[in-house]
């Protein structure tokens, strides 16, 4: 995938930070003042509100890894849709569909919204 069209975000970049569960190198691709929506969680905004978010569900799980299988975009707007695998702390592992959208400016992710069911991840 690499970088969308005009946009200069290197997703492949933005994906593995995420798989890395690495924090830090994710919000580094989001604006200062960007926000952040993760299925139906109430949205956040700035990298400090973002942080703790993305922190918080990273704690919640052992780990993830996504298969982007189709990216489009159009001016200022991306869109990547695939599957996550998870593992859950219990080492179980779940794969689900998901759809991600980017609002970006000046080559920084100013808009970032999930699109996915993560009900199945947490169901007992």
């Amino acid at each position: 995938m690499t970088q969308a069209t005009g946009t200069n975000v290197d997703f492949d970049g933005l994906f593995a930070s995420i798989d890395a569960m690495d924090t830090e190198r994710f919000v580094a691709f989001i604006a200062e003042d960007g926000t952040f929506r993760y299925g139906s969680s109430p949205p956040v905004t700035g990298r400090d509100g973002i942080r703790a978010a993305v922190e918080g569900f990273f704690g919640s799980i052992g780990g993830l890894k996504h298969d982007v299988q189709r990216t489009v975009s159009a001016g200022d707007v991306v869109v990547c849709e695939g599957e996550v695998s998870y593992t859950r702390l219990d080492g179980s592992k779940i794969t689900l569909p998901f759809a991600n959208v980017f609002d970006v400016e000046a080559g920084m992710i100013s808009g970032y919204r999930v699109y996915i069911d993560i009900g199945p991840l947490y169901a007992t």
